[in-house]
């Protein structure tokens, strides 16, 4: 090996920071390192089930806990008899946080995050395996939706200088990357905290007229209710912006997003989506949907239901809804474990449906794919994933048109024109 083993879960921006993590922990080839998500009760307990099959997997090595579980339960992980330390988020950032020996007992690592005030985006010198790269933009989150954890693992909204964050594309384009994906705990809430509270639409300009020779520019996971009139404009009438959107939406239920906190009604979710899909019919939707909130009723979720089709969700992350200490919704009526474990089924099953329908209405269109570095697969404009007929190293890493001829499983399937 040449440097530490990564295991991430969760959300982009842990991909981008497992990335940096690999260049902080250069060398340390007896190094694993966990990067958790804490979204739900159940990523934790994947995350403590990666940490036992990694130690089975190799005994001799040690295994740092990082991310967003360890923030927020520390002491979860640093009594875990295969965990060597434990870091918080900010801790994770930082080179010397790697370097060993260490006690023998589990030595945890973990400041307030709240404390923190400033974020930049983390210089990853690559990614490897793909085509495309990630950038952090913004962290952490200044609401406080009830069910969620997040803003105590990540701490409050900061944003990276765009100056910072421009010089980082370049320096990735340069190294060949087709497609650059900013990231972020809350996206679309960047800017009020750097000098003259620039908006993220003012930041994609600024990228795509600073570095030209950018092919690609994705958006991750965006509130709908923060999508201005610069960034609307940008996402549907900029070639270089793709058009994909992961929209946090969360219930299709009034009475459910009250209750779970979020700045947007049902009629203002459909409305959004309807005016993305006017202005660029190609645009395909994603969103976070979760199932069984507490009081949640059959009728609520019906709504939430209901919003798939309305709002034309084929990239769906359904989350079963489970109860996070601390949170507000942890002290609300609960709703039964079957009655959320068959909610989220549905909700699925609907995504899956919808999605089934878009891929074959795609079928004998051309997409413009970004091929991986395998020369095999790769990702259309809209996200979907494509898998070329024949391999070929030579287009690694470019753009090619591509004959859709099938669909299978969750991938279309064509020939490079």
């Amino acid at each position: 090996m040449s440097g530490p083993e990564l295991i991430t879960l969760g959300c982009r921006l842990n991909i981008a920071e497992s990335e940096a993590m690999r260049a902080l922990a250069a060398g340390a080839d007896d190094l694993v390192i966990v990067n958790s998500c804490a979204v739900t009760a159940e990523a934790v307990r994947q995350a403590r089930k990666a940490i036992r099959k990694a130690k089975r997997a190799r005994p001799e090595a040690r295994i740092v806990v990082t991310g967003c579980a360890a923030q927020v339960e520390p002491e979860t992980f640093a009594a875990m008899p295969e965990v060597a330390r434990v870091l918080g988020n900010r801790e994770k950032m930082s080179a010397e946080n790697f370097r060993f020996p260490a006690p023998a007992e589990a030595e945890v690592r973990v400041s307030d995050i709240m404390a923190v005030r400033e974020t930049a985006p983390h210089l990853v010198t690559g990614f490897a395996d793909h085509a495309r790269a990630f950038v952090e933009v913004q962290n952490g989150c200044d609401h406080r939706c009830t069910f969620c954890i997040i803003p105590y693992g990540r701490g409050n909204s900061r944003s990276a200088p765009a100056g910072a964050v421009i010089d980082r594309i370049k320096a990735l384009v340069d190294q060949g990357y087709g497609e650059i994906v900013l990231t972020g705990v809350d996206v679309t809430s960047y800017g009020p905290d750097l000098p003259g509270t620039p908006s993220l639409g003012l930041l994609i300009e600024r990228i795509l007229r600073h570095v030209p020779d950018l092919p690609r520019l994705r958006l991750s996971s965006l509130d709908s209710v923060e999508i201005d009139d610069r960034l609307f404009d940008l996402v549907t009438g900029e070639p270089r912006v793709m058009p994909h959107l992961h929209l946090s939406l969360q219930a299709g239920d009034d009475m459910i997003l009250k209750r779970m906190k979020r700045r947007h009604s049902r009629a203002q979710a459909v409305e959004m989506v309807a005016r993305l899909k006017a202005a660029r019919p190609e645009i395909a939707i994603g969103a976070d949907l979760i199932a069984g909130f507490p009081t949640e009723t059959e009728a609520m979720h019906a709504n939430s239901l209901a919003l798939i089709e309305e709002c034309d969700i084929v990239f769906g992350h359904i989350f079963p809804y489970s109860p996070r200490a601390g949170t507000p919704a942890a002290r609300m009526p609960q709703v039964g474990p079957d009655a959320i474990k068959a909610r989220a089924k549905a909700l699925r099953e609907a995504t899956a449906r919808r999605r089934v329908a878009w891929l074959k209405d795609m079928i004998g269109s051309v997409q413009q794919v970004l091929v991986e570095r395998d020369g095999r697969t790769g990702h259309a404009e809209n996200f979907v994933g494509v898998r070329l007929q024949h391999e070929d190293r030579d287009v690694a890493g470019r753009i090619v048109a591509a004959r859709i001829d099938a669909v299978e499983g969750d991938m279309l399937v064509g020939a490079a024109a």
